[in-house]
């Protein structure tokens, strides 16, 4: 037989991060709504956390306590204390009060008798008072095991928060950041929630899955890296060799932006981040409207742009000038947008043919990686909570542009692994399909 799904609620005092907590577990980050305001969750919301083919866990967002310290009076003036917690809770529940002033703390009593066990969720930032004593006190007449999660914890002194826990006799309590997520972080909660149950094998099935899924990401996210590395690095054009190169940089170097966007977007989607909080004026990324051939962004970087004296004059554009040869102009080069794009050393049959491939400088390319490693590295630190904006730049890259991995370095000189060549995918290829899979190792964090 299936094991029944833990029934957990997600209660707390208003506006300290229950729906946040939510979004994050479920890395669901369109969840319920989260605001800077009071009562913003009016009714109970249900998820599920499956393992594909059998829900787990079903969570319930309640909405916040506001008044616990006046259902508390009600009891003691309306019910016997010699009646229970629950005895007493179910009179409250059936008065005209608790469908009045006080409904949001009757909805989290009902839904908290209903379940299984309750994470109390706590804002650390906050110094411990009169009203939380009270709703742990309400809490607790559920006779539901309850574990409080601290939110917001950078930096924060829990000792104070940690004795009244222990006086109301709750020794077990995780912390759990909604905005810097933290994977094991989420794995301890689960954990120490396991060892409140007289079963906990639900929890480890999902602690199991959780640890699998998060693999499969980190393999998905720097495959799709890879693939887009190699579409770069393959990337090439050819003119004659007396033609003006500006129009075909520009335009590869479009090309280069648009798919680096499409990337993005599909790191964002691999981890459950949604493509209108990449466009919308209130959570705008900066990052991603830094070009990335731009050569200020390469020096911040570090990354060095060619070499020898005539280099000078192209500074910040990637070029590096003992590939340009005559054939092209320096003075059409100097004025023509470089950046990112270089002519190959001439081969014979350039020579002959009186051709010059044009292709995207290992500068560039390494740039692109560490981006995408950076967008990487925020995203799975990223709760699904979070509003600020990402900061991308870390100021390390994977390797040196002179000493781009091999997979790149056969790119090269293969024009049919890249999209932007042949204008479809070519990942069907085995030889590219293995090559992406090696570099994508190279990347592993």
């Amino acid at each position: 037989m299936q094991k029944k799904p833990l029934s957990l609620a997600v209660v707390g005092h208003t506006n300290t991060g229950k729906t946040s907590l939510l979004r994050t577990l479920l890395r669901d980050s369109q969840f319920g709504e989260v605001k800077n305001a009071a009562a913003t969750t009016r009714h109970v919301e249900e998820a599920v956390i499956s393992d594909g083919s059998r829900a787990l866990v079903c969570l319930y967002d309640t909405p916040g306590l506001e008044d616990a310290g006046g259902v508390l009076d009600w009891l003691e003036d309306h019910t016997s204390n010699r009646a229970d917690g629950v005895e007493r809770l179910q009179q409250f529940l059936d008065s005209p009060e608790a469908a009045g002033d006080f409904n949001q703390e009757a909805k989290v009593l009902r839904q908290l008798l209903q379940s299984d066990m309750a994470l109390y969720v706590i804002d650390a930032r906050e110094p411990v008072l009169n009203k939380y004593k009270d709703e742990l006190t309400v809490l607790s007449w559920c006779a539901k095991p309850v574990m409080p999660v601290f939110n917001f914890i950078g930096g924060q002194d829990l000792n104070e928060w940690a004795t009244m826990l222990a006086r109301r006799g709750l020794h077990v309590h995780s912390g759990f950041d909604t905005v810097a997520f933290d994977f094991e972080g989420e794995i301890r909660l689960w954990d120490n929630l396991a060892t409140m149950l007289p079963d906990r094998g639900i929890l480890d099935d999902l602690m199991g899955m959780r640890r699998r899924e998060w693999q499969k990401l980190d393999r998905d996210a720097r495959l799709d890296i890879a693939h887009f590395l190699i579409d770069v690095a393959a990337y090439r054009q050819e003119i004659d060799e007396h033609d003006n190169p500006e129009p075909v940089l520009q335009t590869m170097q479009a090309s280069v932006r648009q798919l680096e966007r499409q990337l993005q977007r599909q790191l964002f989607q691999t981890y459950r981040f949604y493509h209108s909080e990449i466009d919308t004026g209130d959570w705008a990324l900066k990052a991603f409207h830094q070009d990335p051939f731009d050569g200020e962004l390469l020096k911040e970087y570090g990354i060095r742009i060619g070499t020898g004296a005539a280099t000078g004059a192209l500074i910040g554009m990637g070029v590096d000038m003992m590939t340009l040869g005559g054939s092209l102009g320096l003075g059409t080069a100097i004025g023509s947008v470089l950046g990112g794009v270089l002519p190959n050393m001439q081969t014979i049959s350039d020579k002959l043919s009186g051709r010059q491939t044009l292709h995207i400088d290992p500068e560039t390319v390494t740039l692109l990686a560490a981006r995408a490693l950076d967008l990487l590295h925020a995203l799975q630190k990223r709760g699904h909570a979070a509003q600020a904006q990402i900061e991308m730049l870390s100021g390390k890259t994977p390797w040196q542009p002179a000493k781009l991995p091999p997979e790149l370095n056969k790119a090269r000189s293969q024009a049919k692994w890249s999209s932007l060549n042949t204008h479809s995918p070519e990942s069907s290829r085995r030889e590219r399909s293995e090559a992406a899979r090696s570099l994508s190792g190279r990347l592993g964090g």
